[in-house]
């Protein structure tokens, strides 16, 4: 065999043995993407027959076999861990009653809101009776700690009486998914805590011995820099404790995309790497000649490797922590032991161990972007021939991340602000040659010499900190906008365009990559804002909880009414759930806002979204809880018709004095192809119903119409929806929008029931999450977001198809 022969065949290996490690991944990453769990024992027995006959040294296709195989086992490894996962559930005769349960925590406590404690808890015993011997009962749950009055937790093992429900969120088009991430982390049950003792008896494991120890570092190292104005960072940096952050270090690291400098990832581990390593190094040079250059190696990678897993477990072994140090264990291998292998290699391993390690971690956005990032600066710089500066490769690795992660941000409907290349271009090394070692070397001083030289340790710490947050708020302050959301080919077309020109120095490619930013950043559209076209007239019922967002298109046309509820400081339906949605929707312009009333859990928000769309005009109940939020004019609800391309928007008011829910402003919307109608009622109460159906309300009694849907009023309140209102409009079908097992009980049972009687098809948001009505073919055609999700929400032992 010649040499060329047998090189050729090697790379052929090296390929072949990369991608069958991706396939395993692939595999893996694929689970996530099925409606129904696949029965995973009989893909284990797949997987293995087909490595059987990829043994078979005759047979042509065994390397596609292997990777076949590869890809069997990691869909079956995933489904093995997701059913285990599954197959904890809380008994729905167990939702909201009061339960007694003993354990520890499993991460470190976190004020919520209302002055409450959030946290992780790690069941050790249910001591309810009925329950304490269900065999598949939760082992995790996420509790929140209300009416506390300034207590603490008064020890790491707790007994805890407890209020629980099964796991359960918003479920929108996009925005953030609660019920995701509770599955994501393994909580298979949420509540409240109504009684909190210690219970110090309890046996303590090694796992609830490591989070008793980390708990306890993180109140002595709350006793030893909480006096820092920068301790909130300083916390997050040194143990991965974010609890302390607040909302405006938050809305200042998302403007300039820096949240990952405040997440132990792999740039933190990776200078623990190369500071260990430089150490060791050194350390090892001094009995020269005592040591082989090999055995050098493996030293240092044994340091390195120890050095970066006690950094992980003094961060808390998050996550994220625990994808870093795989990464960098990979990267340190690869360097130190394996630089004749393919640099993919180590890449492809790393990946596979994360997912070996943690089946769940395609949940996490974070993983997408750390692998995302690795591999865009692979591809800008391994095997590049000749020497780069350092200032050179700094702007080089910014600007290819910058762009690299551009469509993948898109896919995860994030934006990405051209801010966050300007922050990082900073805040990246001044974090790693300034920030971190100044907290390493100063917090190994306070350890070592005490209380004396704590002020000084954290003047220094508030010096560097203080440096990186100015630049951070200055660089928020500067609106440079985001970059444009562009069909994904075409984004990932410019991206990979803009990659090459990164990576090679020729002035050719330079000038591309200038023309790709020219054409990717939003200062240069030229065009004002418009809308998409929605194909038919359609009608979204968005679940914003306890709340009421709706929105309207119909051709370029789009209507908003109501934005759902608000909690100043805590949470924001407008911007979590209706803002991400209309702009998937590709919505700039909102042509008509209609605030039913200005009610907080209808009105909530409103500046955030006219910070974000432009909106033309504004209709409402109460005009003057508007006026002060909104630079578009506002008009009363008066009785009016607006006609838009196929869809008629109807409008009324009661013309009785009224303030609160009776002021809502009442819309029908009419589409004259099906005959068919959609009321959107607010929260009027029986007087105001009563009103609407006699002689002077708006004629809209049901009289010969196709279809008609109405949005239960006040959410199915026992104050609404009376008999003769429900007789006089005659729905076909009726949606609750309310929260799941609210406190307030909506929709009420006799309502529920006055509906039924009369032949309404009941949906409610809580249930079906969001709903989508469209005018189409004749009919009303009615879809619930529920249906075609992933298994974990749409399985049907999940809270969702069991939901009343």
């Amino acid at each position: 065999m010649s040499e060329k022969t047998a090189t050729g065949q090697l790379a052929i290996k090296r390929i072949v043995d990369v991608a069958s490690i991706l396939a395993f991944s692939c595999g893996v990453i694929l689970l996530y993407r099925l409606a129904t769990l696949p029965p995973y024992p009989w893909l284990f027995v797949a997987s293995l027959v087909v490595v059987m006959l990829s043994l078979r040294r005759r047979w042509r296709g065994r390397r596609v076999l292997s990777m076949f195989a590869a890809a069997l086992f990691g869909l079956a490894w995933a489904g093995w861990h997701a059913d285990s996962r599954l197959v904890e559930r809380l008994p729905a005769s167990a939702e909201g009653q009061r339960l007694l349960v003993s354990g520890y925590l499993c991460n470190l406590p976190a004020p919520g809101s209302f002055d409450s404690v959030r946290f992780g808890f790690c069941v050790s015993k249910w001591h309810s009776p009925g329950l304490s011997d269900e065999p598949s009962l939760p082992r995790h749950l996420r509790l929140s700690w209300y009416g506390r009055e300034g207590r603490t937790l008064p020890d790491h093992r707790l007994m805890l009486e407890v209020v629980l429900k099964r796991p359960h969120g918003n479920l929108n088009s996009e925005g953030f998914r609660y019920e995701n991430w509770l599955f994501r982390h393994g909580y298979r049950a949420t509540g409240s805590v109504k009684q909190v003792s210690a219970a110090p008896q309890l046996e303590c494991g090694v796992r609830c011995q490591y989070h008793a120890w980390h708990w306890r570092t993180s109140q002595r190292l709350n006793r030893m820099f909480g006096a820092a104005e920068h301790y909130p960072l300083i916390a997050s940096l040194l143990m991965g404790d974010r609890s302390h952050l607040n909302d405006t270090h938050w809305q200042a690291l998302k403007a300039t995309g820096t949240i990952h400098l405040v997440a132990i990832s792999g740039l933190h581990l990776g200078l623990v790497a190369v500071g260990v390593g430089l150490l060791a190094r050194w350390a090892l040079l001094l009995p020269a000649g005592r040591l082989s250059e090999r055995s050098r190696r493996s030293l240092v990678f044994a340091f390195v490797v120890t050095g970066c897993a006690s950094y992980s477990l003094l961060a808390g072994f998050t996550v994220p922590t625990q994808r870093a140090l795989v990464m960098v264990t990979a990267g340190s291998w690869y360097l130190l032991k394996a630089q004749q292998q393919s640099g993919w290699l180590p890449f492809a391993l790393a990946l596979a161990t994360v997912l070996l390690m943690d089946p769940f971690a395609p949940l996490d956005q974070g993983f997408w972007l750390s692998f995302g990032a690795v591999a865009v600066l692979m591809f800008v710089f391994y095997g590049r021939l000749g020497a780069t500066g350092w200032l050179s490769a700094l702007v080089r690795a910014q600007l290819a991340v910058f762009v690299g992660l551009w469509p993948m941000l898109m896919v995860l409907n994030q934006g990405q602000p051209v801010a966050g290349m300007l922050a990082n271009l900073v805040a990246v090394p001044w974090v790693s040659f300034a920030v971190m070692p100044v907290l390493f070397v100063g917090s190994m001083l306070a350890l070592l010499f005490g209380d004396g030289l704590l002020p000084w340790v954290m003047v220094g710490f508030d010096r560097v900190l203080g440096v990186l947050w100015w630049w951070l708020q200055w660089i928020a302050e500067v609106r440079l906008g985001q970059m444009r959301l562009l069909p994904l080919p075409l984004a990932a077309g410019l991206a990979l365009l803009a990659l090459w020109a990164i990576r090679w120095r020729d002035w050719r490619w330079r000038v591309l990559f200038g023309m790709t930013m020219l054409v990717s950043i939003p200062d240069w559209q030229g065009a004002g804002p418009s809308n998409d076209m929605a194909e038919v007239p359609e009608v979204r019922i968005l679940d914003v909880g306890q709340g009421l967002s709706v929105v309207v298109r119909s051709g370029s046309k789009v209507m908003v009414y109501d934005t759902g509820p608000a909690v100043p400081g805590v949470y924001s339906a407008a911007e979590s759930v209706l803002i991400p949605n209309l702009r998937a929707m590709g919505i700039e312009v909102i042509d008509l806002l209609v605030l039913s009333h200005g009610d907080n859990d209808h009105a909530g928000g409103l500046e955030q979204l006219a910070e974000a769309f432009e909106i033309t005009r504004v209709i409402t109940g109460e005009p003057e809880a508007a006026r002060d939020r909104v630079s578009a004019s506002v008009a009363a609800c008066q009785p009016d018709t607006v006609r838009w391309p196929d869809l008629e928007l109807s409008f009324w008011r009661t013309p009785l004095p009224a303030s609160g829910n009776d002021a809502s402003c009442v819309l029908r919307l009419y589409h004259e192809q099906t005959d068919s109608d959609i009321i959107l009622a607010g929260d009027i109460s029986r007087r105001v119903e009563q009103f609407m159906i006699g002689a002077e309300g708006p004629g809209w009694n049901r009289t010969g119409l196709a279809h008609r849907v109405v949005l239960a009023p006040h959410h199915g309140s026992k104050t609404s929806s009376s008999p003769e209102w429900i007789q006089a409009m005659m729905p076909d079908q009726v949606i609750y929008t309310a929260g799941y097992r609210h406190h307030f009980g909506h929709p009420h049972p006799d309502v529920t029931r006055r509906y039924r009687s009369a032949g309404a098809l009941a949906l409610n948001t809580a249930c079906s999450g969001q709903i989508q009505l469209s005018f189409m073919r004749g009919q009303i055609l009615t879809r619930e977001l529920w249906r075609s999700q992933p298994f974990w929400i749409a399985s049907p032992e999940g809270t969702r198809s069991q939901c009343q």
